[in-house]
């Protein structure tokens, strides 16, 4: 059974920078997709940037050129570098988990099943 624990949370400044780790725990087999998703308080939860098995990646388009995703297979490892950080980036951040192909074009919270507790990140201006 897979497991997600999220690190790397934390306050900062607007404009500076933060990377997420998201520890995988167990067999993820070879066919998968990995994402961040985000929760501010009274809002839905939003994809992020996932990325998928294959190296391909999808972002939001509020994040897109500020973050990015990446995978260290050998450590089980998935990174998000949060670049040029707005007060709006401030959420709870989830890492999850889903299987087959069709993750990353959705990008849905409904289409993933496996997701860790997820980690603060406050940005203040």
């Amino acid at each position: 059974q897979v497991q997600l624990v999220e690190s790397g949370g934390g306050s900062v400044q607007a404009g500076g920078s933060l990377r997420l780790s998201c520890k995988v725990f167990g067999y993820i087999g070879s066919t998968y997709c990995l994402a961040w998703f985000r929760q501010a308080p009274g809002k839905e939860r939003e994809g992020v940037a996932g990325i998928a098995s294959d190296g391909r990646t999808s972002y939001s388009d509020s994040v897109k050129g500020r973050f990015a995703i990446s995978q260290d297979n050998a450590k089980s490892l998935v990174y998000l570098q949060m670049n040029s950080l707005k007060p709006e980036d401030t959420a709870m951040y989830y890492c999850a988990a889903t299987w087959g192909r069709s993750g990353i074009r959705t990008m849905s919270p409904l289409d993933f099943g496996v997701w860790g507790r997820g980690t603060q990140v406050t940005v203040s201006s």
